[in-house]
């Protein structure tokens, strides 16, 4: 596949948020150059909960709820907006101010897949390289990818060269990213951190991951995946780096609405010591991009589709897309009618 050279690639991309109203024009070319990037994806997290907080009909099921009235007294408000907000307090108190929310369709604002596949491995993949590749990313098995990611292209150039570092709860992830011919570092699934120069944070980090074990053999839990990156972060100060976390997704198949909120919830909690911590480090202050999605959406219709996704759950084609930082326009959450998409 021929892709665009990094210099003209880079200019497309602002070429395209800027008519899409994300980017904003008012920022000169002398600003922003080189802005850091915060990639950040929570796994099958639906657009309804994030948009409408607890759904009415899960959180009371006791199916899937094992404390109704526990849950409730964490999650419940009346109104939807009421919900968002107590589910996912910093994007709705913060990032709503400094950025934008895209993929309440409620409001016309619209954000799908072009795979159509509707699961993990191909959602990451079109994600990361631009691309829909149904013919030969049609499983979640730990094959290289074949398609250069963003994370190799930025990786190869000169700007951004060994600036680049990607972390995941999944241990797919190093295949994703084809660690081994992008040269782009990757701890996922239960890697430890690497190195002669670990922090003893890091050390520290290791030991605890050895001694407490996952719900799932193949995904650690969300708070390793973040302070590994957060360590690496303080350590190396990388230019782009991805973050993804899996929990929700991994909680939603075991049909554990409660975790699955308790999860958004500390989710939401985690990006935010991240956007904190790059505006207080003289490296990221006012010169970093958060960009935040999912790889692919649930079902809401049957009731017991929300634990599930692929080719034949209507709605799981469904995501989203947040943006704030450097040279983003604030527009809050999206009300106009739109569409955009994962790649």
């Amino acid at each position: 596949m021929n892709f665009i050279p990094i210099m003209k690639k880079t200019i497309l991309v602002v070429c395209i948020l800027v008519a899409f109203g994300i980017w904003n024009q008012s920022v000169n070319a002398q600003d922003s150059k080189n802005p850091n990037i915060v990639l950040i994806t929570l796994d099958g997290l639906r657009w309804q909960e994030l948009f409408t907080g607890a759904d009415p009909l899960l959180i009371t099921h006791e199916d899937y709820v094992h404390n109704v009235e526990g849950l409730k007294s964490k999650f419940w408000k009346d109104s939807p907006k009421a919900r968002r907000e107590v589910l996912l307090p910093f994007l709705w108190n913060e990032v709503e101010k400094i950025g934008q929310i895209h993929g309440n369709r409620t409001l016309g604002s619209k954000v799908d897949l072009t795979n159509t596949m509707w699961f993990s491995y191909p959602g990451y993949n079109e994600i990361l390289s631009g691309i829909a590749d149904d013919t030969r990313i049609d499983s979640n098995d730990k094959i290289n990818n074949p398609n250069t990611t963003v994370l190799e292209i930025a990786n190869q150039s000169s700007k951004y060269k060994d600036k680049v570092a990607a972390f995941g709860s999944w241990d797919v992830f190093p295949f994703i990213v084809n660690e081994e011919r992008s040269g782009v570092p990757v701890n996922a699934g239960f890697e430890s951190a690497k190195g002669r120069d670990l922090s003893e944070r890091e050390k520290f980090l290791n030991q605890l991951q050895r001694q407490i074990p996952s719900p799932w053999g193949t995904v650690r839990l969300d708070a390793f995946t973040h302070h590994y990156a957060l360590e690496f972060m303080k350590k190396k100060h990388p230019s782009l780096v991805y973050i993804a976390y899996g929990e929700t997704d991994d909680f939603a198949h075991d049909g554990d609405y409660e975790a699955y909120l308790n999860s958004a919830h500390n989710t939401d909690g985690l990006i935010k010591e991240l956007w904190h911590f790059t505006q207080q480090d003289d490296f990221y202050k006012d010169n970093t991009v958060f960009i935040i999605s999912t790889d692919h959406g649930r079902g809401t219709k049957p009731l017991k589709t929300w634990k599930s996704h692929g080719d034949d759950i209507k709605g799981a084609n469904e995501v989203w897309l947040i943006a704030f930082g450097k040279g983003i326009q604030a527009q809050g959450e999206v009300n106009k009618k739109g569409q955009l998409y994962s790649n």
